[in-house]
């Protein structure tokens, strides 16, 4: 896909998004309900994105940007007898 036919997407389902948006005050409770259902649902995948990325890059990265050096693989040898 292009980025031509991206951004057209993009502005089709924004559009779609607004139009959905206007409509929701006249709307039956049932529609509203499930709007914010989905909605909920599409906030708690971000958020949960967002927390994975950051404990991912914590785990590799302290604060300031420099890996942890105390996170070395160790190799265990066999004990001599």
């Amino acid at each position: 896909m292009s980025s031509e036919g991206f951004l057209k997407e993009m502005q089709t389902i924004g559009e779609k998004f607004l139009l959905k948006l206007q409509k929701l005050p006249k709307a039956d409770p049932v529609e509203i309900v499930s709007f914010c259902v989905v909605l909920l649902f599409i906030v708690t995948v971000l958020v949960l994105m967002i927390i994975a990325c950051s404990c991912c890059c914590y785990s590799c990265c302290s604060c300031d940007g420099r890996p942890d050096r105390r996170r070395r693989n160790i190799q265990v040898r066999p004990t001599a007898h």
